[in-house]
């Protein structure tokens, strides 16, 4: 007969594995309960960081716009003179 992970040396019978857990129906509750905390609290991580992700973006592009109006305001005064800063 195979163990209970499919090893065939070991098998319940043999005294090694007890199934006679400590744990009562208390305990897993407990368990289960600050295991929904744990992901109650992940889910709100990841919403802020979805979050801050998309305010990253928009002040990424906030700043190439700019640097863009920047390079278009030097071309119109001095052309030229804008590939000197932006290259």
């Amino acid at each position: 007969m195979s163990g209970p992970n499919g090893d065939p040396t070991i098998s319940t019978d043999d005294g090694i594995i007890n199934d006679d857990d400590e744990f009562g129906e208390e305990e897993y509750s407990a368990i289960n309960t600050m295991l929904d905390q744990i992901n109650s609290y992940l889910d709100d991580l990841e919403e802020r960081n979805d979050a801050l992700n998309g305010k990253l973006h928009e002040l990424l592009e906030s700043n190439r716009q700019a640097r863009l109006d920047f390079r278009a305001q030097l071309d119109k005064t001095s052309p030229g003179c804008s590939s000197l800063f932006f290259q």
